[in-house]
């Protein structure tokens, strides 16, 4: 049940797996600080953070004069070779994040173009790294400080489903046989409770799309309509479903559930969602699943599972208007960043106030 589930003591292991697999390529000056840092930071995380070290290892070996005349792999990179990096090597390196494409001077050259947020993100690992090495006095000056992060704005503009959006696409996946052709439909016929609770519960509690696949069936209790969840942290979580999630949970694990769980593969016998194969759903599928009905009934649209997120978030807020519980409701540790995810419904009420004042009667 919930983190002590076979599934996400699987699922620790495998990252745990993975992370000791990264470590061993990345050179001792990258080693020390990811392993300062894992017993303070998720291994998901931690993951991440060594392939944006590798991108920039590998970045050195391919661009670098120097290194790409000295050095062949990533490991071989020293301390020496840190201390030898300076403003104009870090500043080329995020333009080269920004954009790179094969050139006839370099044909095999890597294809990659990034936005200022996505540099942001990989450059962070990087200027972590070297400030816990300046910190510690293993290189003598830190070259991240004088390089200037681009500048990021905050985004407004989130796309979310209205009221009306919210009932097309639930209607989209009730109704099979009007919104695809008949092949399909039959295919469908054999997930359509299945899909039906997936979506339903993705907009009526917010829960992000691991915490949905993640789900065991002992997970959910219809007695207080309660499911316990494990977060993106790791921590365990108890939130509640209204009436309408309960149905749909209700009619599926009544009606598809049992065909699906006797073909469960090992390991999988109490996931809540099946694959036709038997195997838990995947976040890949639950992926693919919001953006194939999404592209039906919305096509103005791009629907994601965190759009429904942003949909459910947006909808308490407008109801309760308070920020702290959708903060709570969500997950979210730090409510600024709630604060900052609904700043456009403070906008919407701003609007509201253009036409609110009347400064003359008419009388005509």
């Amino acid at each position: 049940m919930g983190k002590d589930s076979d599934y996400y003591r699987e699922k620790k292991y495998l990252q745990k797996e993975k992370l000791t697999e990264l470590l061993f390529e990345l050179p001792d000056f990258a080693v020390k600080y990811i392993n300062d840092k894992r017993l303070r930071t998720q291994t998901s995380t931690l993951i991440q953070y060594c392939y944006d070290l590798m991108t920039f290892y590998n970045y050195l070996l391919e661009k670098n004069p120097y290194f790409r005349k000295h050095r062949s792999t990533i490991k071989e990179f020293s301390y020496d070779d840190m201390k030898m990096l300076g403003y104009d090597d870090v500043n080329e390196y995020m333009l080269y994040l920004e954009f790179n494409a094969p050139t006839r001077n370099n044909p095999t050259a890597t294809k990659h173009e990034n936005g200022k947020r996505a540099i942001a993100r990989k450059m962070s690992p990087l200027r972590g790294m070297f400030q816990f090495h300046f910190e510690h006095g293993n290189i003598d000056s830190n070259p991240m400080t004088l390089v200037k992060l681009p500048t990021l704005k905050k985004d407004k503009n989130i796309i979310r489903l209205d009221a009306e959006e919210t009932s097309d696409i639930l209607n989209c996946v009730d109704n099979i046989s009007g919104s695809t052709s008949e092949k399909m439909a039959r295919f469908r016929e054999r997930t359509k409770f299945r899909d039906l609770a997936i979506m339903t519960l993705l907009l009526g509690t917010g829960m992000r799309v691991s915490e949905c696949a993640g789900l065991d069936l002992n997970d959910v209790n219809f007695t207080d309509n309660s499911l316990i969840i494990v977060r993106k942290g790791g921590g365990q979580d108890v939130i509640y479903f209204g009436d309408e999630v309960g149905e749909a949970l209700e009619n599926y694990i009544e009606n598809e559930r049992p065909a699906l769980n006797e073909k469960a593969r090992e390991g999988d016998e109490e996931a809540l969602f099946y694959s036709l194969q038997g195997k838990r759903i995947s976040v890949d599928a639950i992926e693919n699943l919001v953006k194939k009905f999404g592209k039906i009934a919305v096509p103005n649209k791009k629907i994601t599972p965190h759009k429904l997120r942003s949909t459910y978030g947006t909808a308490l807020y407008r109801e309760t208007g308070d920020i702290r519980l959708v903060a709570d409701v969500l997950g979210h540790e730090n409510v600024n960043t709630t604060v900052q995810y609904y700043a456009a419904i403070e906008d919407e009420h701003k609007r509201k106030a253009a036409g609110a004042v009347k400064m003359r009667k008419r009388t005509y």
